[in-house]
C-alpha cells in the first residue's frame, strides 16, 4: 500500500481530540509515523521532507493555491509577511505532475484549504484508536428501496433559499475520486461490513470485537496498515475473539421471561452477555476517557441547585487595537442624464428606443421563450397601471387605491410578467410585495407569509395565467385560501385580459419621493416573515450606486441566475438594467436543474459583460464543465457573486477561477458583494482594469473568532478560515462596525462586529413593526468615550465581520447564523463547510445539511440534520457521522449534541428548493423528523452538568440521642393502634379451627362469589360448603397422595372457588400450601418454567391442580419445555373422594408454618416468606379492624390471589372475619373492562380492592364510554373505599386520571387510595389519600409548591394498620433517622413474615432481612427490614386517639435505586419524565449498567419514528434529571415485562438487553 496514502487519509473514529498542532509539528508526527510504510526509492519524495521544501511540488501547485497565500495583514500591529501556506499536498508530487502533463483535468481544483485542513485533523488520529459502538437497527428499517425510487434532492452549496440539479451527475463520480477522499482501497475494507443489517445489531457486536481486537494487535502487525475504518474480519482476529470465548466463564440463570441464556462477567463482576457486552464494554471504556476542557466544577449543596457556570478562559484572546473608525465609501457622483425616477427611466426607454431588448426568458431547453422590449414593457406596465386602479372594483369604491399594497405572486421561470407586473405598480403608485408561488396549502413558510400580507392589509395578488392555473383548486374551481392568509382576489396580468386605457389617461411620473416604492419579504431565523419597505428615493439612490460601482453602460448584456423577486436579483435584474437600458438574459431554476452549464452558454452565446450567479452556480458548472471545447468566457468584466459574503464561497470562486482561467475568464472579473435585505447592498469589489492589485485573502484563526477577535494565523493550525474581501462600502455609504449584543458601541480594529449602514439607499422599516424597526433601522452608534458619531440613525445589516487596510470589508458570518455556545461564538455556515469537507458528496447532498442550536440545560447545544443519499450503507453513514463529529469537534472546538440523518428529499425546502431552517428545526423540537440515523453526543457537549456529589458522614452513634431526638430532630417512627382481642373468633389461634367453627355457627352464611366475564355469578361456596369440600380434599392428599404433616403442597388455579377449597384442604391435611400461577396456555415455553421453578425451590411433595391444566401439563408444547416425568405426583382435584379423612389434622405450635408466600419481586428475584399460623392470625384481624368488615359487609376483590395482601383478601379474611368476598379475576377484565366496575356498581359494595393494571385497564379501555356506562346505569357513588394494593411507590398519575375519569359516575375522588406491602410484611398499610409535593436531595425531604421543578409529587401510602410500628433507618449504618428523612422503612408487627424459605441453606444471607436491630437508640426490638426507601412526615391531622397522625410515603426499592453522579434516583422519577418527552412512547424503563442509564422505551407508532424518540429522550432527562443517558433502545409494545401485580421487571429487562433478546427496533448510544 501507498503508506503516505493511506496515512494522509486513514479516518479514524476518536471520541476527543486535544490541542492543536502546527503545520510543522503535524509534518513531523507524520513522518515518524510513515518512515515504516514509505519505501525511499527513486520517484518518491523522502517521507520526511515536507512537500513545500521541494521546488517541483511547489512550482506543480495549482494556481489558486498560491493566490491564497498572499499575505494579508489585518490592521497596523500585524504588518510583518505571513509565511505561505503549504497546503496538505497529495500523495506525491511525481503521481501529481504526471496526472498534470497527461493532459487530464486538474482534479484538485476544488479542494479548498478548509477541506485538507479538515482531512488532515482527520488523519491526524492515527495513532488513537478508539471505536465508537456503531448502533444498532432492525432489517425492517434499514432495507433500501430501490435506487430509481429516489428522486436525488436538489443541492446547493451554503444558500438556504436555493438548491441544484440534483447531484447525481454523470460527471459525477469522476469529479470525487480526488486524493483528497479516501481512495478505492479503503473502500474495500468497509464493502465488506455491510452486514450490519442484522436485526438487534448482534452482527456489529462480533464486529465490534473485531475492532477491538484489531487494537491489541495493530502493533504487531508492521507488514500491513491495520484497517481503521471498518469492522473487517480476518482469521487473526477471529482467533483473539475465540481466545477471549474460552476464557470466560459463563452462569446459566433461568429467567421468568427469556428463558436460559448465557453470560459472561465484565471486569467489575457486572454479570453480561458475550455478545452485546464488546460493544458495550467499549462504550464504557469511551466514557472513562478524559474529556476536552479540566472544567471547574463546582455544587452547591443546596435546594436551588446550581448547574456548572462556564468561567471565562483566562487565556482567551481580547481585542488589542485602536477603535475602529466608520469608512464611507466613495461620492455618489451625480451624472447629467441619470433619471429623476425609475418610472422616467422606463418612459424614456420605452419612447426612445422601444425596439431595444431589456429581458429574454428562456424555455426549459435554454431557447429563447420571449424577449420583452423596452417599448412593450413601456405599453404594457401603463396598461396594467389603468387596470390595477380602474377595473377593480366599482368605480365609487375602487379596491386599489395609490399607496395599496399588492402582492406578486409569479413563478420563477416568468421574468416577464413579474417585470410587467412589478413597473405597472410602480406607475399606478401601489406598493408591489412580490412573494413565493404557494404551491401547496400546507407549504413550508407559506403560513408566514400570509401573516406578512395579512399585516400589510393585501388584498389583491397579481399572477400569470398560466401560474393561476396551476394553483390548488376547490371542487368549485375557486382557489382555496391558503392557511393563514387573508383573503385575496386573484387578478391575471396578461394583456390579452386586460382593458386599453383611454386615450387620455397617462400615469403620473414624478421625482423620487419618500413613497414606499416595494416591500421585500425576509425570513428570519425563528421562521417569521418580515417586510422590508423600500421608499422611491432609495430605489433610485441604489441603482445609482450599483450602476456606479459595477461600472454598467447602456445596451451590456447581463446574464442573471438570480431569484429576480428579492435582493440582488431584483436589483440588478430589474432595477438597475431598465435605468441603464441593459439587456437581461434571465436563466431559471428549472433551466439549472437541467443543465448547470446554461448560464454560462448564455454569456458565450450573448457575449455578455456581466453575470449574476450565486457560489453554487459555480460550483455546478464545476461539477458539469466536461472539456466543452466551445466556451469562451473573454467578454466577462463582472461575475457578480450574489453570496461572496458567505466566508465558503471562497473555495466556488477559487476552483472556478482554476478550471475556466483557461477559457478566457479574468481573475479581476470574480466580484463578491455583500448585502442584506434591510440595508441592500453594503459592499461590492469593483471590476478593475489593473489585475496587479490582488484581491484581500486573511486566513484567521477559528479559535479567535469564536471569541469575536481578528487573528491572523501565523503558525499555520489546522483550525482556520479564509476569508475573502467584498470589496469596498458602496458609493454614497458610511460603514462602521459596533458590538452585536448590548449598546451599539464601535468595536476594535482587530474586532469582529455587526456592519451598520448610514445611506439613503437602504430599507427604511419593517412594515407595521414599530418596534424591530427601531432596533434594526434607528441605530445610532457611539464611540467608546459614549458620544455619538453621526447624527444620522444607522441601518444594522445582519452581517458580522470587519474593516481591514484600505477599507476593504471582510464577512465572516451573519447574525441569523450565530450559535453562542458557553459564551463562544460559532457560525451555522462555518460548521455546515466542516461537515461538507469530511468526504463531501459521498454520504449527504452538499446544500441539504441543516446547522441550528437548541437550548438544551441552560445553553445553547449544535444540532447538524443532513440528507442521506439512498445508496450509502449504514455503516458508511455512521462512519461519517463519526468522522464529522471529530472533525467539527477538532476545528471549532465545539461538540455536537446531535448529528441527524434523514432520508433523501424529506426536509421541508423553500420554494427555490433550499432548506427551511426553522421548520426542521420545530420539527426536530417536535420530534418529528424520523431521520435514519441519529448520533447523539451529550457526553462531549454538556459540560455544565453539577459536580458530582460527594457523600457526607453520617450521624454514628456518638452523636446525643435525648430521648426521641437524633441530631436535634425528632426520631421518624410511628404505629397503628393495639390490636384489641375483641371478637368471638379471635380465640381461635389457627384459621382452620375458624372455618370449622363458621361452618357450625353459620352453615349457610355465603363467603364467596365469584363472577364471570359476562358479570353473572358462576360459582358460590357458605361456610358449610367450603368445610365439605376442604375436607375432601384433605382426604384426597391423605389418601392418594400419602402426604404427611408438614409436607408441602402446591396449588396451580386458576383465580377462583376451587383455589380457596384446596387451600384449606391442605390445612386441615396438616400441610403446607403454595399458591402458584397456572402456566399461560399460549405462553407455555416462558410461563411454564416458572412453575416449575416454584414447585422445586418450595420441596412441593405433590402438585394439586384442575383437570384442564393437568392436560395442559401433559400437552406436546409443555412437554417441550418441561418433562412431566420430572414432576412430583399430580393430584386432579375435579374428581374428589365422596369421604370425609378420618380425623382433621390439629395443628399445636402457633408459630409453625401456615403457608409460604412465593412471588417475584420487581428486581424479578423470586423469594417465598414463611407465614406462621400466628402472624396469619395477626394479619386477618390487623386488616378486619382497618377495613371494619363485619359478616354483614361485601367487599369486591379484583386481584391475582397468588401472593402478597392479593392472596390474603382473596382467601383468608372472608373465613376470618366472616364478610361477603365477590371475586372478580383480573383476565376477565381483559374481553370486558367494565366488568369490574359494574359489579361494584350493581351490588352496591362499599369497598373494592384492586391492582394497578386493573385500574390501567379501566382508565384506557372505557375512557371513552363514561357516557355509555352512565346510560347503562353504572353509578359509584357508594364507594367509600376504592384501594389500590401493590409493592411500589403510589402511581400517583394513574390514580389521578382514574378518579378525574370516573368522577362524573359518582367516584369521589377521596375513595381512591393506596396499600403497601412487602416481602417482609404483605400489609404495612392500608386506605387513606394525601398528596404533597417533595424535594428530595441528599435524601433530605423538603415540602415545595405543588408542580416546583425537580420536586416529585408523592402519595401517601396509606394509614399503618392496627399493631404494626415502623421505623426510617439508615440501610447503610442501620441507625435510627430524624422525621424527613429518606431511609430504609422497617417494620416490626405480629404479621412479619418469619423467614425466607429456600431449601438450599441461604436463609443465613437473608435473616437480617426479618430480625435486624438498630445500631443505637432502641436496639432491642427486633425489625423486618422491607427493602424500601421512605421516610415519615408529621402531619397537623390528628388520629382517632387524639395523637398527630404520621404519614407514611414510599418512595422506591433500594435495589431499584440507582446511584449516579453521587446521587440516589428512582427509576419511576426518569420513566415519568420518558413518557412525557414523545407523543409515540407507549411505556419505558430505565435501568443501570455499569456507569450508564440505559432507557428502553415502547414505541407506539411506525419503526420510522423509532429515532425520533433518542433525542427527545436525552434531553428530556437531562433537563429533568440532569442525567446524560448512556443508551436508548426503542422496541415494539410489551417487550418491557410486567408481573402479575403490574410492576416492572427492570432486571428482568436488563438481563434480556444484555442477552441481546430484546428484538430492538434500533439501539442508540449515546456518545
Amino acid at each position: 500500500a501507498d503508506g503516505r496514502h493511506w496515512l494522509s487519509h486513514s479516518l479514524i473514529y476518536l471520541y476527543l481530540f486535544t490541542g492543536d498542532i502546527t503545520q510543522k509539528g503535524y509534518e513531523k508526527k507524520r513522518s515518524k509515523l510513515i518512515r515504516a510504510y514509505v519505501p525511499h526509492a527513486g520517484g518518491n519524495l523522502a517521507a520526511s521532507d515536507p512537500p513545500s521544501t521541494h521546488p517541483e511540488s511547489a512550482q506543480l501547485l495549482p494556481q489558486h493555491f498560491r493566490s491564497i497565500d498572499r499575505p494579508l495583514p489585518i490592521h497596523t500591529r500585524m504588518e510583518g509577511p505571513m509565511s505561505h501556506r503549504a497546503p496538505l499536498g497529495p500523495p506525491s508530487a511525481a503521481r501529481f505532475h504526471r496526472r498534470r502533463t497527461s493532459g487530464t483535468r486538474d482534479e484538485r481544483y476544488r479542494s479548498d484549504v478548509h477541506t485538507e485542513a479538515v482531512q488532515a485533523v482527520l488523519a491526524r488520529h492515527v495513532e488513537r484508536k478508539v471505536a465508537v459502538p456503531m448502533p444498532s437497527k432492525r432489517r425492517s428499517l434499514v432495507v433500501q428501496t430501490s435506487m430509481d425510487a429516489y428522486t436525488p434532492p436538489d443541492s446547493s452549496s451554503g444558500s438556504e433559499e436555493e438548491a441544484g440539479p440534483g447531484d447525481d451527475m454523470s460527471g459525477m463520480e469522476h469529479w470525487m475520486s480526488r486524493p483528497s477522499q479516501l481512495g478505492p482501497a479503503h473502500l474495500g475494507s468497509t464493502s465488506s461490513s455491510s452486514s450490519s443489517t442484522q436485526s438487534g445489531g448482534s452482527g456489529n457486536a462480533g464486529r465490534l470485537a473485531d475492532s477491538l481486537a484489531h487494537t491489541h494487535l495493530s502493533h504487531l502487525n508492521h507488514s500491513a496498515p491495520p484497517d481503521v475504518t471498518g469492522y473487517s474480519s480476518d482469521s487473526s482476529h477471529s482467533h483473539t475473539e475465540r481466545h477471549h470465548m474460552a476464557n470466560m466463564g459463563t452462569i446459566a440463570r433461568n429467567t421468568q421471561k427469556y428463558g436460559n441464556a448465557e453470560r459472561m462477567e465484565t471486569g467489575d463482576g457486572v454479570p453480561v452477555s458475550s455478545r452485546v457486552s464488546a460493544k458495550i464494554q467499549q462504550l464504557v471504556n469511551t466514557l472513562k476517557q478524559p474529556r476536552r476542557p479540566p472544567l471547574r466544577e463546582f455544587f452547591v449543596d443546596d435546594f436551588d441547585e446550581l448547574l456548572e457556570v462556564q468561567q471565562p478562559d483566562p487565556n482567551q484572546p481580547r481585542p488589542e487595537g485602536a477603535e475602529m473608525m466608520p469608512v464611507r465609501g466613495e461620492a455618489l457622483g451625480v451624472v447629467t442624464n441619470w433619471p429623476p425616477s425609475l418610472e422616467a427611466a422606463l418612459q424614456r426607454w420605452g419612447t426612445i428606443s422601444p425596439k431595444a431588448p431589456c429581458l429574454t426568458s428562456l424555455d426549459t431547453a435554454g431557447k429563447p421563450l420571449y424577449v420583452l422590449t423596452y417599448g412593450k414593457l413601456w405599453s404594457r406596465s401603463i396598461k396594467l397601471a389603468y387596470n390595477i386602479l380602474h377595473k377593480l372594483g366599482s368605480k365609487q369604491e375602487p379596491m386599489v387605491r395609490p399607496g395599496d399594497r399588492v402582492a406578486l405572486v409569479f413563478p420563477n421561470n416568468d421574468p416577464v410578467a413579474f417585470m410587467v407586473a412589478f413597473y405597472g405598480c410602480l406607475l399606478a403608485e401601489v406598493v408591489p410585495v412580490p412573494i413565493e408561488v404557494p404551491l401547496s396549502r400546507k407549504d413550508a413558510g407559506s403560513q408566514q407569509i400570509g401573516f406578512l400580507l395579512g399585516s400589510c392589509g393585501v388584498t389583491v395578488a397579481l399572477t400569470s395565467d398560466a401560474c393561476h392555473k396551476g394553483l390548488p383548486k376547490s371542487a368549485t374551481g375557486e382557489i382555496p385560501q391558503f392557511k393563514g392568509w387573508p383573503k385575496l382576489l386573484w387578478f391575471v396580468t396578461e394583456s390579452k385580459h386586460l382593458s386599453k386605457p383611454p386615450r387620455d389617461w397617462f400615469p403620473h411620473i414624478k421625482d423620487a419621493n419618500n413613497d414606499t416604492a416595494y416591500i421585500e419579504y425576509k425570513t428570519c431565523k425563528d421562521g417569521s416573515v418580515l417586510g422590508v419597505t423600500v421608499t422611491r428615493i432609495a430605489l433610485l439612490t441604489h441603482c445609482q450606486a450599483l450602476t456606479q460601482s459595477c461600472s454598467y453602460t447602456e445596451a451590456e448584456t447581463i446574464v442573471n441566475v438570480l431569484d429576480f423577486k428579492k435582493d440582488v436579483g431584483l436589483w440588478h435584474g430589474i432595477l438597475t438594467s431598465v435605468m441603464n437600458m441593459m439587456h437581461v438574459i434571465s436563466v431559471p431554476y428549472s433551466l439549472m436543474k437541467v443543465n448547470p452549464l446554461s448560464w454560462i452558454q448564455k454569456v458565450c452565446q450573448y457575449k455578455a459583460k456581466v453575470a449574476c450567479v450565486k457560489s453554487r452556480d459555480m460550483h455546478w458548472a464545476l461539477v458539469a464543465h466536461k472539456d466543452q471545447k466551445d466556451i469562451n468566457l473573454s467578454s466577462l468584466r463582472m461575475l457578480l457573486v450574489a453570496d461572496g459574503s458567505n466566508p465558503w464561497s471562497i473555495s466556488s470562486c477559487d476552483a472556478f477561477l482554476n478550471v475556466f482561467q483557461t477559457k478566457g475568464l479574468r481573475a479581476e472579473v470574480i466580484c463578491p458583494c455583500a448585502s442584506s435585505p434591510e440595508a441592500l447592498t453594503v459592499a461590492i469589489r469593483r471590476p478593475v482594469e489593473d489585475s496587479s492589485q490582488p484581491p484581500g485573502r486573511g486566513v484567521l484563526s477559528m479559535q479567535g473568532l469564536t471569541y469575536g477577535v481578528v487573528r491572523v494565523d501565523t503558525e499555520e493550525r489546522l483550525s482556520v478560515l479564509t476569508v475573502q474581501d467584498v470589496g469596498t462600502v458602496t458609493p454614497g455609504g458610511l460603514v462602521c462596525v459596533v458590538k452585536p449584543e448590548g449598546v451599539p458601541q464601535l468595536c476594535q480594529t482587530d474586532e469582529i462586529g455587526e456592519l451598520c449602514v448610514c445611506s439613503i439607499a437602504t430599507g427604511t422599516s419593517y412594515y407595521g413593526l414599530t418596534g424591530m424597526t427601531k432596533n434594526t433601522f434607528e441605530v445610532y452608534p457611539v464611540s467608546a468615550g459614549g458620544g455619538l458619531i453621526s447624527e444620522y440613525a444607522f441601518v444594522r445589516t445582519g452581517l458580522l465581520g470587519f474593516i481591514g487596510p484600505g477599507g476593504l470589508v471582510f464577512i465572516t458570518g451573519k447574525m441569523d447564523g450565530l450559535i453562542m455556545v458557553s459564551g463562544r461564538r460559532h457560525n451555522a455556515d462555518d460548521i455546515v463547510a466542516t461537515a461538507l469537507a469530511v468526504e463531501p458528496m459521498k454520504f449527504v447532498y452538499r446544500g441539504r445539511i441543516a446547522v441550528f442550536s437548541v437550548t438544551v440545560l441552560r445553553d445553547e447545544r449544535i444540532v447538524v440534520v443532513a440528507e442521506q443519499r439512498p445508496d450509502s450503507t449504514e455503516e458508511d453513514s455512521f462512519q461519517w457521522m463519526s468522522r464529522v463529529l471529530q472533525a467539527i469537534d477538532s476545528i471549532h472546538g465545539v461538540g455536537v449534541f446531535c448529528l441527524a440523518l434523514v432520508p433523501a428529499n424529506t426536509l421541508p425546502k423553500t420554494p427555490l428548493g433550499g432548506i427551511h431552517l426553522s421548520e426542521i428545526k420545530q420539527l426536530y423540537l417536535e420530534g418529528g423528523l424520523h431521520p435514519c440515523n441519529v448520533l447523539m453526543c451529550p457526553h462531549t457537549c454538556v459540560t455544565n452538568l453539577p459536580k458530582p456529589r460527594q457523600k457526607q458522614p453520617e450521624i454514628g452513634p456518638a452523636s446525643v440521642m435525648v430521648g426521641n431526638l437524633v441530631s436535634g430532630k425528632r426520631i421518624a417512627q410511628a404505629s397503628g393502634r393495639d390490636l384489641g382481642q375483641t371478637d368471638d373468633n379471635d380465640q381461635f389461634l389457627f384459621l382452620s379451627e375458624v372455618l370449622q367453627w363458621r361452618a357450625q355457627t353459620t352453615p349457610d352464611h355465603v363467603l364467596y362469589t365469584l363472577l364471570s366475564s359476562r358479570g353473572a355469578v358462576s360459582n358460590s361456596l357458605t361456610c358449610l360448603q367450603l368445610h365439605k369440600r376442604a375436607e375432601r380434599v384433605a382426604a384426597l392428599l391423605m389418601e392418594r397422595g400419602g402426604l404427611q404433616e408438614g409436607d408441602h403442597v402446591a396449588l396451580v388455579y386458576p383465580p377462583g372457588i376451587d383455589l380457596i377449597a384446596a387451600f384449606y384442604g391442605c390445612l386441615y391435611a396438616g400441610c403446607v400450601p403454595i399458591t402458584v400461577r397456572p402456566p399461560h396456555p399460549q405462553n407455555i415455553s416462558t410461563t411454564l418454567p416458572t412453575v416449575k421453578m416454584i414447585v422445586e425451590v418450595s420441596h412441593s411433595a405433590c402438585v394439586m391442580t384442575t383437570a384442564v391444566i393437568c392436560k395442559l401439563l401433559r400437552s406436546k408444547e409443555a412437554m417441550a419445555t418441561v418433562d412431566i416425568r420430572n414432576w412430583p405426583p399430580v393430584l386432579d382435584t375435579d374428581d374428589l373422594p365422596k369421604k370425609k379423612p378420618p380425623a382433621l389434622y390439629k395443628p399445636t405450635n402457633p408459630d409453625g408454618l401456615a403457608y409460604l408466600d412465593f412471588s417475584v419481586s420487581t428486581t424479578g428475584m423470586l423469594a417465598g416468606v414463611q407465614m406462621s399460623h400466628n402472624a396469619v392470625g395477626a394479619f386477618c384481624r390487623s386488616v378486619k379492624l382497618q377495613c371494619e368488615l363485619y359478616p354483614s359487609r361485601e367487599v369486591a376483590i379484583c386481584l391475582d390471589p397468588y401472593c402478597g395482601l392479593g392472596f390474603v383478601l382473596w382467601c383468608l379474611c372472608s373465613v376470618y372475619s366472616g364478610h361477603q368476598s365477590i371475586l372478580i379475576p383480573p383476565v376477565e377484565l381483559e374481553s370486558n373492562p367494565a366488568l369490574w366496575l359494574l359489579a361494584v356498581s350493581q351490588l352496591r359494595v362499599r369497598d373494592t380492592f384492586c391492582s394497578y393494571s386493573v385500574m390501567e385497564l379501566c382508565t384506557k379501555g372505557l375512557g371513552l364510554q363514561t357516557e355509555a356506562l352512565k346510560a347503562r346505569g353504572l353509578d359509584l357513588s357508594r364507594v367509600r373505599a376504592c384501594v389500590v394494593v401493590a409493592e411500589e411507590r403510589p402511581r400517583m398519575s394513574l390514580t389521578h386520571s382514574f378518579s378525574k375519569l370516573f368522577k362524573d359516575l359518582g367516584l369521589h375522588p377521596r375513595s381512591v387510595s393506596t396499600a403497601f406491602g412487602c416481602r417482609v410484611n404483605l400489609a404495612i398499610c392500608l386506605q387513606v389519600k394525601r398528596t404533597a409535593d417533595l424535594a428530595l436531595r441528599h435524601d433530605r425531604v423538603r415540602l415545595v409548591e405543588r408542580g416546583s421543578p425537580h420536586s416529585l409529587p408523592l402519595m401517601e401510602s396509606g394509614k399503618i394498620l392496627p399493631g404494626v410500628r415502623i421505623i426510617i433507618a439508615n440501610p447503610e449504618t442501620k441507625g435510627p433517622l430524624g422525621d424527613s428523612h429518606l431511609g430504609e422503612i422497617w417494620v416490626h408487627s405480629a404479621h412479619n413474615g418469619s423467614g425466607y424459605y429456600s431449601g438450599y441453606g441461604e436463609e443465613v444471607l437473608q435473616s437480617d432481612h426479618f430480625n435486624s436491630r438498630l445500631s443505637f437508640g432502641d436496639t432491642q426490638t427486633v425489625w423486618a427490614r422491607t427493602g424500601y426507601l421512605g421516610f415519615l412526615r408529621r402531619t397537623e391531622l390528628t388520629d382517632a386517639n387524639g395523637e398527630r397522625h404520621d404519614a407514611l410515603f414510599v418512595v422506591g426499592a433500594l435495589e431499584e435505586a440507582m446511584e449516579l453522579r453521587g446521587m440516589r434516583y428512582h427509576p419511576i422519577d426518569i420513566e415519568t419524565s420518558v413518557i412525557r418527552a414523545h407523543k409515540s412512547i407507549m411505556e419505558c424503563a430505565v435501568f443501570p449498567w455499569t456507569n450508564l442509564l440505559v432507557v428502553v422505551v415502547e414505541l407506539e407508532g411506525s419503526e420510522q419514528e423509532a429515532l425520533d424518540l433518542v433525542p427527545m429522550v436525552t434531553k428530556a432527562v437531562l433537563e429533568e434529571h440532569y442525567l446524560i443517558v448512556g443508551v436508548v433502545v426503542v422496541t415494539d409494545i410489551g417487550v418491557i415485562p410486567i408481573n402479575s401485580r403490574g410492576e416492572k421487571q427492570r432486571m428482568h429487562l436488563r438481563d434480556g438487553f444484555l442477552q441481546d433478546q430484546l428484538d430492538p427496533i434500533y439501539v442508540a448510544y449515546n456518545m
